[in-house]
């Protein structure tokens, strides 16, 4: 008998004009295949117009995914998913999770304990009991503390009062008298000690006794948590056992196994967070339990975006790296892939314009897609060119970085001394920097103005994203500040599309922070064109570092250099 599978799409319309992808995509770094982008629009479409979700998208946004495969009967169609939950529910045109051990037996009984361990530690936490004894402790804590440090300050008067006068005695007393009087002072600053030590000691005897009577309530509560944090890394070990990833070799391998070797397990002893419930192993998983075969994949947000990371509306992402790479490695062993385009240089045809040389520094004009220094995988770079250039230059060349996207000026120092000095003004932050960007679109705070030289400040601190390293993230708690003033140049129209030319002017150097600030919903909410991690992808990025302003590192004279950009 037939298994019908209702995850399982068929396309709305006919795709024999497509041609089908031949490798399957790379999925950190991709662009969708037509007939994705056909499967998204479709899947998209049933989203704005079904409105049959239990989840609001207009409130939180998901990054939804559909996976291109051919079925047992030779169809081709495709597979819809999402990461993460949509309203605590799955819905039957979405693939289901990897593994649901939630309702299995042995979660349901295992959590069932760790529950009514809550329930216990709740009614023991706001017992009358408890709080009396805290509150006993604290006023026998506060009361000691007074008392002590009275006593401590009459005895530091005291001690005044007794060296003015052995001073005095010391002009007005015989040799007899004054020793006498030494003798009696000396016996008081022992009385006053003694009176403090014991004063101590007597507070001390209070304090333990009103502690013991709380640590026996609360040696109880820790027994409690203890037992509650044992059962729960147990349980927990046991989910990522049976979070079992399949591969097109009918392979297996558990989360736990997936993440052994990685930085993240070896730090906090488990997996990441909401590790295998994204979108692409979720769609892995149910095709290869089906038998179907995959043939490409595309992610794209939908709804809100979030708080931190750049996710717009409809825009495709590549899958995360710190949660899916080690999932997705094994998932994807035994298919034939993409090449990962990131571990070829695409620098080696391009050259690099000196704009400015003498025996101190050098400033060129830096090709797109050329690295500032060698990276893991390619070694070109401005750093490994100069070094053949000026083969006899004392100092470490690179005085600051661009993205390896990003084109224009960069100064390069040619003697240590000249390095050193320029750094300083780097990190300073006495050299001005402008750089011009085009938008690929119009960001509403121009809009309202409509009007040249129009200006204003971007100020949205920056962190890393440990889940997708390189991309950085925003982040109010952690972030460090970054701040861009803009300035608007103009709107140009292209192909019935609307651009904005900017020029930017970042008063912080952190990384991608003009990138992210152009296209962080709390920045202009609209990517620079041809950012490929934060955008989409174009023939290049649309960022050029036009004009540098400095002080010679020797000579100290204002120099200016501008290079036009080339869009």
């Amino acid at each position: 008998m037939q298994v019908i599978d209702l995850c399982f799409t068929h396309f709305k319309s006919s795709i024999d004009s497509y041609s089908l992808p031949e490798r399957f995509t790379f999925p950190f770094y991709y662009q969708p295949h037509p007939l994705c982008l056909l499967a998204s629009k479709e899947l998209q479409d049933n989203l704005e117009q079904l409105k049959l979700w239990l989840h609001d998208f207009s409130q939180s946004g998901k990054m939804l995914g559909i996976l291109l495969v051919e079925n047992k009967q030779g169809e081709i169609g495709y597979l819809s998913g999402f990461s993460g939950k949509l309203a605590d529910n799955n819905n039957i045109h979405f693939v289901p999770p990897v593994d649901d051990s939630t309702n299995a037996e042995f979660y349901i009984k295992e959590h069932k304990v760790i529950n009514q361990l809550n329930t216990e530690l709740v009614a023991l936490e706001s017992a009358p009991e408890l709080a009396e004894k805290q509150r006993l402790l604290a006023e026998v804590t506060l009361a000691a503390n007074n008392e002590i440090s009275d006593l401590q300050s009459k005895n530091s008067h005291q001690r005044q009062a007794r060296k003015e006068q052995r001073s005095s005695a010391m002009l007005s007393l015989s040799g007899d008298e004054f020793s006498l009087l030494k003798d009696t002072l000396a016996k008081e600053s022992v009385a006053d000690k003694n009176a403090l030590k014991y004063l101590k000691y007597a507070w001390q005897q209070k304090t333990v006794i009103a502690q013991q009577a709380e640590n026996d309530l609360l040696s109880v509560i820790n027994s409690i948590k203890e037992q509650r944090s044992l059962l729960s890394n147990r349980l927990q070990q046991k989910l990522f056992k049976q979070y079992s990833f399949l591969n097109i070799k009918a392979e297996t391998k558990n989360l736990t196994d997936l993440f052994i070797d990685t930085a993240f397990h070896q730090k906090y002893g488990v997996p990441p967070s909401g590790a295998g419930d994204c979108a692409a192993p979720k769609l892995l998983q149910h095709a290869f339990k089906m038998g179907m075969r995959p043939l490409a994949m595309a992610e794209f947000w939908w709804g809100k975006s979030p708080k931190s990371e750049v996710r717009l509306h409809k825009n495709f992402y590549t899958a995360c790296i710190g949660k899916c790479q080690p999932i997705l490695t094994h998932m994807l062993d035994g298919m034939a892939i993409d090449d990962n385009p990131m571990l070829k240089s695409l620098s080696k045809e391009k050259s690099i314009d000196i704009i400015y040389q003498d025996d101190d520094m050098v400033v060129i004009d830096k090709p797109g897609e050329l690295l500032s220094v060698p990276g893991k995988s390619i070694q070109d770079s401005v750093y490994s060119r100069m070094k053949l250039y000026f083969p006899k230059s004392s100092g470490p060349l690179i005085v600051h970085r661009l993205d390896m996207s990003t084109s224009g000026l960069m100064v390069i120092a040619l003697t240590k001394k000249a390095h050193k000095n320029l750094q300083q003004q780097f990190i300073k932050r006495t050299v001005e920097k402008r750089y011009v960007a085009l938008l690929s679109g119009c960001p509403e705070q121009m809009l309202d103005n409509m009007v040249n030289n129009d200006e204003g400040i971007i100020n949205l601190p920056l962190a890393g994203d440990f889940d997708d390293r390189p991309r950085q993230m925003v982040c109010f708690e952690t972030g460090k500040v970054a701040e861009t003033k803009w300035q608007h140049v103009a709107f140009e129209k292209q192909d019935n599309q609307t651009f904005t030319r900017v020029h930017l002017y970042p008063k912080t150097g952190r990384t991608h922070q003009l990138r992210v600030h152009c296209a962080h919903h709390l920045g202009f909410n609209v990517p620079i064109v041809g950012d490929d991690l934060y955008g989409t992808t174009a023939n290049r990025l649309h960022l050029h570092a036009e004009r540098l302003k400095l002080k010679h590192p020797v000579t100290k004279e204002d120099m200016e250099f501008n290079v036009a950009a080339k869009f």
